[in-house]
């Protein structure tokens, strides 16, 4: 079998590209510009090719046709349009990873399903999701366009430590203010709920989908069957580095207000939420499939690959600053109020 992934070297499509190279059935070909290329495995074809250069990437797949093309980075509509022009006929299944960012905001019930309603006001990243969905299945239902929909939560990997507030550099220099003992902000008071996946456990289940007659005209999420509240997630990370949790409670809606870092759409939108994914429909499609890395286990070894790794330490002093600032102003705040 015959798979094209647009993409194929993310945080994601990474994990999904070193499974599937294992699997001798499948021949893999990534389109792409050729980042990371000295990270794959062996026995995986490249496409040399921005996916915006429609024109050349026509000329490089004139003569394939593939049994599953992914699009693992369209984010908007006329992206989506594009693919259909270009794989139309070159494949029997396309498989879109949309979000589960997408679905509707605030809840009426925290428990997801394939069911759950899509509309998200607070995040034009999700908002676009949305509709990239909305036009796939119009294809599937008027022209019979073998559409998959895959909508991953938090996912991920090795390079990055998965957290809810952090600048725009990432992770890290979370990291770094907890091994420097200093306080961390956290969204909320860190009791709502949320799902970490390792990106292997979701690479499992994503090609368990791939080639799947049941899986056509269908939207799956794919994460762990997890839950742990955000403290649970800081104070496992703390335990994994030996050092204290000092966590900084400050209310979503006002970190959304005065933060520069898009917190708004990824926590009103999105991690401020108590979410509880049920994942019975991947297991009826995809039978046998379960989440096995633990949060404790993955986070673990991320850990240690970042803090061994120079190049995943990216600082972010600007970051740092306004942490200290956010929390210097609070606590003058509340010493006004507590002598008032």
């Amino acid at each position: 079998m015959k798979a094209l992934f647009i993409g194929g070297t993310g945080t994601i499509s990474m994990a999904i590209t070193r499974l599937l190279a294992t699997k001798p059935e499948w021949e893999l070909y990534l389109l792409n510009r050729g980042s990371r290329s000295d990270s794959l495995p062996a026995g995986v074809k490249t496409l040399a090719a921005d996916i915006n250069d429609e024109a050349k990437v026509a000329e490089l797949i004139a003569d394939l046709q593939f049994d599953v093309v992914c699009d693992f980075i369209g984010f908007v509509k006329e992206q989506l349009e594009r693919d259909y022009r270009l794989f139309r006929g070159r494949t029997k299944q396309f498989m879109y990873i949309s979000s589960a960012s997408a679905y509707q905001k605030p809840l009426s019930n925290h428990i997801i399903t394939e069911g759950t309603p899509l509309a998200n006001p607070y995040w034009e990243y999700s908002r676009n999701k949305i509709a990239c969905e909305e036009y796939l299945m119009k294809l599937y239902r008027e022209e019979n366009f073998p559409v998959t929909i895959i909508r991953p939560s938090h996912t991920y990997d090795e390079r990055n430590v998965p957290l809810g507030v952090h600048g725009s550099c990432g992770s890290y220099q979370v990291i770094k203010r907890m091994l420097e003992g200093k306080p961390v902000i956290v969204h909320g008071d860190g009791t709502s709920l949320w799902t970490m996946t390792h990106n292997s456990d979701f690479a499992a289940g994503f090609v368990g989908l791939m080639g799947n007659a049941h899986a056509i005209g269908e939207s799956f999420q794919i994460t762990s069957d997890e839950s742990l509240t955000w403290n649970q997630i800081y104070t496992t990370i703390a335990n994994c580095l030996g050092v204290e949790y000092k966590p900084y409670y400050v209310a979503s809606d006002f970190l959304a207000s005065v933060s520069d870092y898009d917190l708004r759409g990824g926590l009103l939108g999105d991690k401020a939420n108590t979410v509880v994914f049920d994942n019975t429909k991947l297991k009826r499609a995809v039978p046998g499939f379960t989440a096995t890395v633990r949060f404790e286990q993955g986070v673990r070894r991320t850990l240690e690959y970042v803090l061994s790794h120079p190049e995943c330490r990216k600082e972010d002093p600007e970051f740092d600053a306004w942490c200290d600032s956010l929390i210097e102003v609070l606590e003058e705040a509340k010493k006004k109020l507590q002598k008032a």
